[in-house]
């Protein structure tokens, strides 16, 4: 067949299978056009998923008859200021997205150009182009799609079901305004009211957060960490959860490049390297990052739908995120998230039991879930409201004669403690009293004015039970000790070295001997990690000396879990690339045990350690180390609110 130019409705056609993917793809181009255009509303209705009707409306700059005619047009554009395809300083920039949009439906815009006495409407109809009309427009633009892919119905079958594509709508207008929190949006499909979100108001840090919030949820706004770095020209910004708010999916990680939403691998994958210290492989942190760099730094001309992007310089990129992201985390300090302590009380709800030994069958509770278990706003489960009603008749006398009983009334304390045996009582007495000296400059603020307050109880040898000023803390003593020695090592790593400490007698380990070869082979960078071990025959590892940090650690199984590990990182890293494994396994033989008691004087020197140790909020495997309850949920819990 001989060479012939494609007619311009059928290239029209394939250059909106590059751009226009789906309604959702439509409406990104659309909404982008109108930011562009300086609107500060954008309203936005999709019926059918976008199949059937699309319409943006905005109260931007608006358009002149003329300029209509040539919106419609191929590459032409009005956000390149020169011919310099990298200098690149709006969303859109492509030039193809009107008339791509026009060659597979009915396309309709009215447009008012600001400060102009009437507004004009141009319509192109599967290609055919029309001639600009009067019409009625207070200000700005509004463009209607109908009958997407009217004219190449064979895309409509690619097409997911309505609800589908309606939601992909969402999530693409849910990402641009969160890159613009100064423009209000709103989202329907023509009936019930979807998205709505009011301009925020503050400076740009704090207007980010308010929509963040509004779209992330209460939860992230009430957990997340500000971000600000600047370096070599490139400012990062932004808000990223702690690292105890974590999802199963990276789908609330939220990356932004000049204004634009993008899925690059280069930050995603940096993003993974600063949590990399506090979350297992499984999960994700939730974040919401803005980065702006000059536009001759980045190519984002490399995808049609521009979802990706391309730095001149990546090592920048990388170093600026995983650096300021580490910062971040270092300046929260031993910061949990506040849905630790919410999931805590959802799962203190108490249960209605029956005792069908003695045969009494306990009276509802005048509080429990709501709506048949759904939950409400926090997740917890609470129906949030105690009813009078419900409280069975006499239950209010009993209990206030209950709370209130004479001294008579009471065995004495001593006694009753003593019937329980030594299993059941605390672990640790309070700390007595003891008078502040006068002669002192300084008096020493009380326990429980502490963050994490003062160790009252040990339950179970495992967790520690401290209270403060605003109710109590529960602590996990294992998983907090394994944070406070990781970060010693790594401090005592970049300090010099870690000390060691020789073993009076060397330990001997028996392993198959892929293992133990595996294991010698790596001596030299176990040396630097403060672990020295030597070959004691086939298959058999000698151990001479184990870091200091360390003390009485189970060496057996340190070396065991080491081997296994060096199989599972091959020989293609060295140790020092992969420290956070290597340190993390080590810190956690290391650490106290679960089932070790402790004194008081070791309780809140644990704790004290935490308020001054960066990211002790967490263990090393994303686990959080404390719960806090505060004495307003407590109350709760028990009815007196």
């Amino acid at each position: 067949m001989p060479i012939r130019l494609l007619p311009e409705t059928l290239v029209n056609r394939i250059a909106a299978g590059e751009v226009v993917e789906r309604p959702a793809a439509a409406v990104k181009e659309l909404v982008e056009n109108a930011i562009d255009a300086g609107a500060t509303r954008i309203d936005v209705v999709a019926r059918d998923g976008g199949k059937s009707l699309i319409a943006v409306t905005d109260d931007g700059c608006g358009m002149t008859p003329d300029e209509l005619v040539l919106a419609v047009e191929r590459h032409a554009t009005s956000k390149l200021p020169g011919d310099d395809l990298l200098d690149i300083r709006s969303l859109g920039f492509r030039g193809e997205a009107l008339p791509s949009i026009g060659a597979v439906s009915c396309l309709t815009i009215t447009s008012r150009a600001r400060d102009a006495d009437s507004a004009w409407s141009l319509t192109v109809d599967a290609g055919a182009k029309g001639q600009p009309q009067p019409a009625a427009l207070a200000q700005g633009t509004r463009i209607e799609v109908r009958d997407l892919f009217a004219a190449v119905p064979a895309r409509l079958k690619f097409l997911k079901a309505s609800r589908t594509e309606y939601d992909h709508i969402a999530d693409c207008l849910e990402r641009l305004a969160m890159a613009h929190p100064g423009v209000a949006f709103t989202l329907s499909d023509g009936g019930r009211g979807g998205l709505r979100l009011s301009a925020a108001q503050g400076d740009l840090l704090d207007a980010r957060l308010t929509r963040l919030g509004a779209l992330m949820g209460r939860d992230f706004q009430e957990n997340a960490v500000p971000v600000t770095a600047v370096r070599e020209g490139a400012s990062l910004a932004g808000w990223i959860g702690l690292p105890t708010l974590h999802r199963p999916t990276a789908k609330h990680q939220h990356l932004f490049v000049n204004g634009r939403p993008v899925r690059d691998k280069l930050m995603v994958g940096a993003v993974r390297a600063a949590y990399a210290d506090f979350l297992p492989r499984d999960r994700h942190p939730m974040l919401a990052l803005f980065l702006d760099i000059d536009p001759q730094e980045v190519d984002v001309n490399v995808h049609p739908a521009k979802a990706e992007v391309r730095f001149r310089d990546q090592g920048l990129v990388r170093g600026l995120i995983v650096g300021s992201l580490k910062h971040a985390l270092a300046e929260a300090g031993h910061r949990a998230s506040t849905t630790v302590g919410l999931a805590t009380l959802g799962a203190l709800r108490p249960e209605p039991a029956g005792d069908t030994d003695s045969g009494f069958t306990p009276s509802p509770l005048p509080y429990g879930r709501s709506g048949g278990g759904s939950g409400g706003g926090t997740g917890s489960g609470w129906a949030g409201s105690y009813t009078p009603t419900s409280v069975p008749r006499g239950l209010a006398e009993r209990s206030a004669a209950f709370q209130a009983p004479t001294q008579s009334e009471l065995p004495p304390l001593q006694g009753r403690l003593s019937g329980f045996g030594n299993g059941f009582a605390p672990a640790a007495r309070p700390p007595e009293y003891r008078a502040p000296d006068p002669s002192a400059h300084k008096p020493e603020p009380p326990p429980d004015s502490h963050p994490l307050g003062a160790a009252r109880a040990q339950v179970h040898t495992t967790y520690i039970v401290a209270q403060t000023r605003e109710g109590i803390v529960i602590v996990d003593q294992h998983a907090a000790h394994e944070r406070l020695v990781y970060e010693r090592m790594k401090t005592a790593l970049l300090e010099g070295g870690v000390k060691r400490q020789a073993l009076l007698i060397p330990e001997l380990i028996e392993l198959d001997e892929p293992s133990a070869n595996r294991l010698l082979g790596r001596s030299a960078e176990l040396a630097e990690l403060g672990l020295v071990i030597e070959g004691f025959g086939h298959g058999c590892v000698m151990v001479r000396e184990v870091p200091a940090l360390l003390g009485q650690s189970d060496v057996k199984n340190l070396i065991r879990d080491l081997a296994e590990e060096l199989s599972e990182l091959g020989d293609a890293l060295s140790l020092k690339e992969r420290l956070e494994e290597v340190c993390a396994t080590m810190a956690c033989h290391g650490s106290v045990r679960a089932g070790r008691s402790l004194s008081v004087d070791e309780m809140n020197a644990l704790l004290r350690q935490m308020e001054a140790t960066p990211h002790s909020g967490q263990c090393n495997h994303g686990r959080p180390t404390y719960v806090e309850l505060k004495l307003a949920d407590i109350e709760r819990l028990f009815g007196r609110r």
